[in-house]
């Protein structure tokens, strides 16, 4: 029982990438830094000034400084060996941090649309000066920090949402700079307000993906790029392969993805020897490493292709 144990544990891990690489770890730590330090300048002078953009500015830096520390706790947690009951670790780990950071910007997306609105009918003024003097501030430090994310290791989802949200920070700060002059040039405060707005859109767009990515992983649903039908076709082309059943295909994590299949093949041939030349081709023309093929030989001397198979791996693609 105890090398079945073995066995399992070391099923799960593989196919896994590295996820807690010190480099990578590092250099998110260090963009966590400058961005909280940032953020907090920005609230302070959002609140001085009394600028919406500002402070909706502030609110994104929130969720990215969000976001980095949870990529840091997924990183670590996701690098677990795994144990007990948890066969696949918590390589899930950053799955349910971004599905948390989706949710927290959809939030604070809501907030700074409904005041933004708010703002629009009834304008509060505001200072141009501090604006731009925020908006040119933080472009530098979207700059510093999205050199420092790029650097990471983007295929988790994590990172990957960081990187998407600090480059957002970069257009946004930009907006925010060109509403600071328009009301320095010509006192039109209702120009924060929809520097707010085009914020908030970006916030909505980064959530959007963010979510959807994360709830596809959660739902098993197939890896963006990896057709279960094509796959299924291309397993029941092989000239030993008579039938094909039950195959699944799902992502346990970013970049990890899985598969399983029952395999029948022709009566005297050699199962173990077909089994290895399925998991060549799914790993080099598909890229699927981590595979779980029961191999068996019909019994019954039918040969078919199981065409709920297609259909049903369609519907899960």
């Amino acid at each position: 029982m105890a090398a079945h144990i073995a066995s399992t544990d070391r099923a799960a891990s593989h196919g896994a990438r590295p996820r807690g690489e010190p480099a990578s770890v590092a250099r998110l730590a260090a963009a966590f830094a400058l961005i909280v330090a940032f953020m907090a300048g920005e609230v302070a002078v959002g609140f001085t000034s009394r600028s919406l953009a500002i402070l909706s500015d502030a609110a994104h830096m929130l969720t990215d400084a969000a976001a980095v520390a949870l990529a840091i706790v997924a990183a670590r947690l996701s690098a677990q060996t795994p144990r007990g009951g948890l066969t696949y670790g918590l390589k899930r780990a950053e799955i349910l941090s971004a599905l948390a950071n989706g949710i927290a910007l959809l939030t604070l997306a809501g907030f700074i649309v409904v005041e933004a609105i708010v703002r629009l009918v009834n304008p509060v003024r505001v200072g141009g000066a501090p604006l731009v003097f925020v908006a040119l501030a933080g472009v530098t430090v979207s700059a510093i920090t999205t050199w420092l994310v790029s650097r990471a290791n983007r295929r988790s989802l994590n990172v990957e949402a960081v990187y998407r949200h600090i480059a957002t920070d970069l257009v946004a700060f930009t907006g925010t700079a060109i509403a600071g002059v328009v009301i320095l040039a010509g006192g039109f405060l209702r120009a924060d307000s929809i520097a707010s707005l085009f914020v908030a859109a970006l916030m909505l767009a980064a959530a959007w993906d963010l979510v959807g990515k994360a709830g596809r992983t959660l739902l098993e649903a197939a890896p963006h790029g990896i057709a279960p039908a094509e796959v299924g076709n291309a397993l029941a082309a092989h000239p030993h392969v008579a039938s094909l059943h039950d195959l699944h295909v799902w992502e346990v994590t970013s970049g990890f993805p899985a598969l399983s299949a029952h395999v029948l093949v022709h009566p005297g041939d050699d199962c173990h020897a077909i089994r290895i030349d399925l998991e060549r081709l799914l790993l080099e023309r598909f890229g699927i490493e981590h595979t779980t093929l029961q191999v068996d030989h019909v019994t019954d001397g039918t040969v078919h292709w199981v065409d709920e198979v297609s259909r049903g791996a369609s519907r899960g693609s």
